[in-house]
């Protein structure tokens, strides 16, 4: 069984860090896209960020110049580090990823249980 479990969360004051990790474990394959999505009390659940297989990164508006995402390939991890944490950002912090079960030819998408980030004023 393939999982995807993410770490890191917690309570931390506004414009401090926090990096969140998410590992993949199981019968894996391959990995394509990961990718960090967080979902607020009242809110839509809307991408963070998001790394292909080659490195190429994307971002959200609201986090482009504060949030990096990273990938180790070798320890099937994928890494969010946010700096500059706002009040805004408070949200359960999911972790997607796309991923090849060894013994399936096809790939299908994948999702953690989330990590609680709350920022404090």
């Amino acid at each position: 069984q393939v999982q995807l479990v993410e770490s890191g969360g917690g309570l931390v004051q506004a414009g401090r860090s926090l990096r969140l990790s998410c590992a993949a474990s199981g019968n894996i394959g391959g990995i394509g896209a990961m990718s960090w999505y967080r979902q607020a009390p009242g809110k839509q659940r809307e991408m963070v960020a998001s790394i292909t297989s080659g490195g190429s990164t994307n971002y959200g508006d609201s986090v482009k110049g504060r949030f990096t995402i990273s990938r180790d390939n070798a320890k099937n991890t994928v890494y969010l580090q946010m700096n500059s944490l706002r009040p805004e950002d408070t949200a359960v912090y999911y972790c997607n990823s796309w991923i090849r079960e060894l013994q399936f030819t096809y790939i299908r998408e994948y999702w953690g249980s989330g990590t609680l980030v709350t920022v404090s004023s």
